[in-house]
This record gives structure tokens, C-alpha cells and sequence, in this order.
């Protein structure tokens, strides 16, 4: 079938990201379905060996807490590479697990030798980390630092979703994929959807139906953005 026009990129993920993102991908249509909401949470009175990163928004809000007087332990552990280049700009040395929660876990376990851990969470979160880690031995304390409160799509976003060009939605978790589903039923948007997903867990939490539906190769940005390219090439293709 020949397609009238190419298709377009949808960023949902948070500004920054989303900016980054599109910069790489040559340019997209931007609205971020969550915005961040930092915390002030006390943090427990001991000592922690290392503290534990799953977000640059984790990192952010590390820098608040360390602006406070609060003082963090030197080393992070941190679930990818954007997340510890974040990290480490903000004076931590910090160890990628080049991955997901998963190769989180497993780095923690394979490099984490003694003393607490501290991680520092949104409120909404796919797992159990700290439990994981407990039940191997790690003593791990958690504590909600932020989180994302949903936005509503754009008008211009809006106005793609309820076109007949094709739309390429990048989406990185399982609750920007929910809640990227229910802001296109609420809009009655009927563009064709051509779904990059950073995980078979997002593709999952993804209840829609989509033309095309591309998993990327390892759960990372860069292997994201491989998936994203991809499609766009199918798109010139087409």
C-alpha cells in the first residue's frame, strides 16, 4: 500500500528526554504525558554504603537532597547509561548496568560487597527492587523521592492522533504505555499506530491495536532508538 505521507514521531516521555530524543531522531512532535513532582521525604537516620538510581529524574532529585545538607554516599548504582552519565555529572561515581531493573539487580549483586543501600524511587514503579535485593542478603532501604503526575496529550498531538497519517509512539514503561492508551480511546484518536516499545512488558501493557509493533533489542535508549529509525525507514519505504 502506498502511504501519503510519511509517518511522525510521537514523543510522550518527559521534556528533557523528549528533547533529547527528537534531536536525535531529527524532530518530533512533542507532549510529555508526565511531569515530575519532587518530594521531601526524611531520610533515615544510618549510613548507607552506596545509593541506588533508576532515573535522571532520580538523580535530580538526589541533587535536591544533597542541596539540603542531607549527605548521600559517593557511590550509585544505576540501571543505564544516561542515567550514570547523570550521576556522575552530579558528583557521584557511578556504575551502569547498561540495562533494565533486571541488569540493575544483577550488577548490585555481582559488584555489592557490605553496608545498606539506599534507593532513591518514584512512586510509581513497575517492580520490587528493594524486595528483590532484601531477599538476597542486600539490605536495602527505599524512599519515594518524586513522582509523575499524568498530563493531558497536546493540542498538536491531538491533532495527529486523530489523522490518517501514521504514528511512530516511542514508549518507554509500562505506565507511559497505560497511560499513552487511555489519553488516544479519550480522544477517540484512529491514526495508525506503529508502536516501539522498550520492552515486551511495555509492547504488553500497550492495549491497542498497531500496524506495526517493534521491540527493541536490548532495554535501552540507544537500542530505542535503533527501533525508532527502523521505522521511519519503513516509513520512506512505504
Amino acid at each position: 500500500m502506498v502511504r501519503q505521507s510519511q509517518p511522525t514521531i510521537l514523543l510522550t516521555r518527559p521534556l528533557a528526554q523528549s528533547l533529547r530524543f527528537a534531536d536525535q531522531v531529527g524532530g518530533a512532535v512533542i507532549s510529555p504525558l508526565m511531569l515530575p513532582e519532587f518530594l521531601d521525604p526524611a531520610l533515615p537516620e544510618t549510613d548507607f554504603a552506596a545509593v541506588i538510581l533508576t532515573s535522571e529524574t532520580g538523580v535530580q532529585a538526589a541533587r535536591r537532597i544533597s542541596a539540603t545538607g542531607a549527605v548521600l554516599p559517593d557511590l550509585a548504582y544505576c540501571v543505564g547509561n544516561r542515567t550514570t552519565q547523570a550521576a556522575r555529572a552530579a558528583g557521584f561515581q557511578a556504575l551502569s548496568a547498561e540495562g533494565d531493573a533486571s541488569a540493575l539487580l544483577a550488577l548490585i549483586k555481582a559488584r555489592h560487597t557490605s553496608g545498606r543501600l539506599l534507593l532513591l524511587r518514584p512512586e510509581d514503579t513497575a517492580g520490587d527492587l528493594t524486595k528483590d535485593l532484601n531477599s538476597v542478603g542486600i539490605e536495602t532501604v527505599s524512599v519515594i523521592v518524586y513522582r509523575q503526575k499524568p498530563q493531558s496529550l497536546t493540542a498538536e498531538a491531538i491533532a495527529l492522533l486523530q489523522g490518517d497519517t501514521p504514528v511512530i509512539l516511542p514508549v518507554f514503561s509500562p505506565r507511559s504505555a497505560r497511560l499513552l492508551v487511555a489519553e488516544i480511546r479519550r480522544i477517540n484518536g484512529h491514526a495508525p499506530l506503529w508502536l516501539a516499545a522498550l520492552s515486551p512488558a511495555v509492547a504488553q501493557a500497550f492495549d491497542l491495536p498497531a500496524e506495526l509493533i517493534q521491540i527493541a533489542a536490548q532495554p535501552d535508549a540507544s537500542a530505542m532508538l535503533d527501533a525508532v529509525t527502523a521505522m521511519q525507514q519503513r516509513g520512506i519505504g512505504s
